[in-house]
């Protein structure tokens, strides 16, 4: 199918594209059809029928291994090394309560990681008394410099390097195979957020050096919320058993009471998984994979991302905070005179701009998708443009539509 038919059948399959310039997808991806089909479906099987025989039961833990294969394809992974999860932020738990903590161990992260995956990092911490250290690698552009960083950080002492394979702030694609290679060679597990990289840009997972990589449903997996996904590498499967640690359980129990032992990722896998939503990431990964093509999905997002960067990069007064030299499909800017919440509004109001804002560097973040269209992109540079011609007290109001026969009596 030639490019612009393509596009044009991907957009029709994806209805909220019609809502606004969708530039969030690093928050929540938009939903295709496929998907929201997937997930109506079940959930009126349940509404009909119900959710508690065990036959439904039965049948789910079948959903659950579509699930996981629909992931694998993905990471470019074996089946029995993902685990299902609620959310990215599962899995960085997962990694970071998997490590056997003793007081004085060292886990190192950045400057820039998500809440998601600090939290845990922050709750070893207290609990353990482990030594957590933050590594200032800048804006991400200089991988020479991010991995002098690391290497000065991960002592001896180390049990954990965890960090993003795309930083959520400035969208800085890390180094991440050759730090993994400095952890491994020190005796470190290594944790990565791959939340602002898969569906993205290619990933396979084996060849990054990871112990865990968490990924995200709905983002750019276009997937249902509360969804997610967990690769663990077989040798970090065999550390965390050793480990010992009390809060996952390496046995489940099946409908008969008896304990089943998971040899594999599933052994990190919670429950009480909401079905449809099960159902509908296994749809979409499928979606992405053989309807619209991953080769595609990649070449285009980040061709269309750098050409945008490219424009924003040369609107006077726009600072990019993203470098283009190791940039996924997030952009991240400035406007001078301009507080990132104010920029947020007014191209929410005039273009219908759908994106967000990043608090810590007081900038917005456009994410770009496969499925967005160049105009799309010129229209959302023509209106910042015209923001950082302006501040907000001389920027003309926007235009209203008359609506004639209002006050009319």
């Amino acid at each position: 199918m030639p490019d612009a038919e393509k596009l044009a059948a991907v957009r029709e399959a994806i209805p909220s594209l019609g809502a606004g310039i969708y530039l969030n997808t690093g928050s929540a991806g938009p939903i295709p059809l496929e998907v929201s089909a997937a997930v109506k479906e079940l959930a009126d099987y349940e509404l009909r029928i119900g959710r508690a025989s065990a036959d439904y039961f039965e049948l789910f833990l079948e959903r659950m291994a579509e699930a996981r294969g629909g992931l694998a394809a993905i990471l470019g992974a074996d089946v029995d090394s993902i685990a299902l999860t609620h959310a990215t932020t599962d899995g960085m738990n997962i990694a970071a309560w998997a490590v056997a903590w003793r007081p004085g161990d060292r886990a190192v992260t950045t400057t820039h990681e998500h809440a998601g995956a600090l939290g845990p990092l922050v709750a070893v911490r207290d609990r353990f008394g482990v030594e957590l250290v933050f590594v200032d690698i800048g804006d991400g552009s200089d991988d020479d410099r991010t991995v002098a960083a690391f290497a000065d950080a991960i002592t001896p002492e180390t049990r954990l390097v965890l960090l993003s394979h795309v930083l959520w702030t400035t969208g800085a694609r890390l180094p991440i195979e050759r730090i993994a290679a400095i952890a491994r060679d020190r005796g470190a597990l290594v944790a990565i957020d791959g939340a602002q990289a898969v569906g993205a840009i290619p990933v396979s997972v084996t060849e990054t050096g990871a112990d865990f990589y968490a990924v995200a449903g709905q983002k750019w997996l276009l997937g249902p919320e509360g969804t997610g996904g967990l690769w663990v590498s077989p040798q970090a499967i065999e550390r965390a058993e050793a480990s010992n640690v009390g809060w996952f359980s390496f046995e489940s129990i099946d409908l008969m009471g008896r304990a089943v032992y998971h040899p594999n990722a599933q052994r990190f896998e919670a429950s009480n998984h909401h079905k449809p939503s099960v159902v509908g990431l296994a749809r979409s990964c499928g979606w992405l994979s053989m309807y619209v093509g991953l080769p595609w999905i990649h070449a285009r997002g980040t061709t269309l991302a750098r050409a945008a960067a490219d424009r924003l990069a040369g609107i006077p007064g726009v600072e990019l905070l993203t470098p283009r030299n190791r940039m996924a499909t997030l952009v991240t800017l400035r406007i001078a005179g301009w507080p990132a919440d104010t920029v947020l509004a007014e191209l929410g109001s005039r273009v219908f701009a759908i994106t967000r804002t990043i608090a810590p560097l007081d900038a917005i973040r456009i994410s770009i998708g496969f499925f967005n269209t160049e105009p799309e992109i010129e229209r959302f540079a023509t209106a910042v443009e015209l923001l950082a011609a302006h501040t907000p007290d001389t920027l003309p109001p926007k235009q209203r539509l008359t609506i004639l026969g209002q006050g009319d009596g």
